[in-house]
C-alpha cells in the first residue's frame, strides 16, 4: 500500500470526535482524493502534514518543541517524506526525530486535524498544512533532545502550557483522553503495545 492510499484509507475510517473534526475529515479525503501528490509538499496551496503530541509515561505532562521559524511552541510534527510507509509512521519518525526520543508507543488512530495557513513554507506563501496529529506515550524517565529544526524542546505540565491556544488545549485534551482509555498502539518495529489559535507543521 501505497503512503497516499494509507492516508486515504486511514481517513475515510477515521471517526471524528466533533462536527468540526468530521468536516475537516471530509476535507482531508476529497483533498487526497483529487491530488495524488496530496501529502507532497511541493502540492499546493494545500497538503498534508503529520504530527505527534508525545505524553509522559503518567499522562501528566506534553513534550513540546520551540518552532525556529514560528517562534512558539508546537507538538512535534512536519512533513511527510517519500520512504514514509504510512501516515502513521510519518508522524512517528518527525517525533522521534525532533524530540530525541527512543520507544515511543504511537496510537496509530488520528486523535485530531487541523487546517491552517503557514506563510514560510516555500517561497510563494499562501499554503495551507491538513495537519493529521497523533499520540504517542514516551518510556518514563524519558529525556529530550534538541534538534537541528527546533530552538528547544521540553517537557510542559499538561494544565501549564507555554503557548496554550484553542488548537493546542483540545489537541492535548483529546490525547489525554485517549491516553486513559484501552488503546492498541504501534511501536516503530511495526509491533503493539498498550497505550492518543492555528499553528504550522513542520
Amino acid at each position: 500500500m501505497t503512503l497516499h492510499a494509507d492516508a486515504l484509507a486511514a481517513l475515510r475510517g477515521w471517526t471524528a470526535p466533533s462536527p468540526v473534526q468530521e468536516a475537516l475529515r471530509l476535507r482531508y479525503v476529497a483533498h487526497l482524493e483529487a491530488h495524488p501528490d496530496g501529502l507532497s509538499r511541493d502540492c499546493r496551496p494545500d497538503h498534508l502534514t503529520a504530527s505527534t503530541l508525545v505524553l509522559s509515561a503518567d499522562h501528566t505532562q506534553v513534550l513540546l518543541t520551540l518552532h525556529a521559524k514560528a517562534r512558539r511552541w508546537f507538538q512535534l510534527g512536519g512533513h511527510c517524506e517519500p520512504g514514509d510507509p504510512t501516515l502513521a509512521g510519518a508522524a512517528l519518525r518527525e517525533a522521534t526525530e525532533e524530540g530525541g526520543l527512543a520507544r515511543l508507543r504511537l496510537d496509530p488512530v488520528p486523535v485530531q486535524l487541523s487546517k491552517h495557513a503557514v506563510p514560510f513554507c516555500g517561497p510563494d506563501g499562501d499554503v495551507h498544512h491538513l495537519d493529521v496529529r497523533f499520540l504517542a506515550v514516551a518510556a518514563p524517565g524519558a529525556v529530550p533532545e534538541v534538534s537541528e529544526e527546533s530552538l528547544d524542546v521540553a517537557w510542559w505540565p499538561v494544565a501549564a502550557l507555554p503557548d496554550p491556544g484553542s488548537d493546542l488545549v483540545e489537541l492535548v485534551d483529546l490525547a489525554v483522553a485517549r491516553a486513559a482509555g484501552p488503546q492498541s498502539t504501534s511501536e516503530p518495529g511495526g509491533g503493539s503495545s498498550r497505550a492518543a489559535a492555528d499553528q504550522p507543521s513542520r
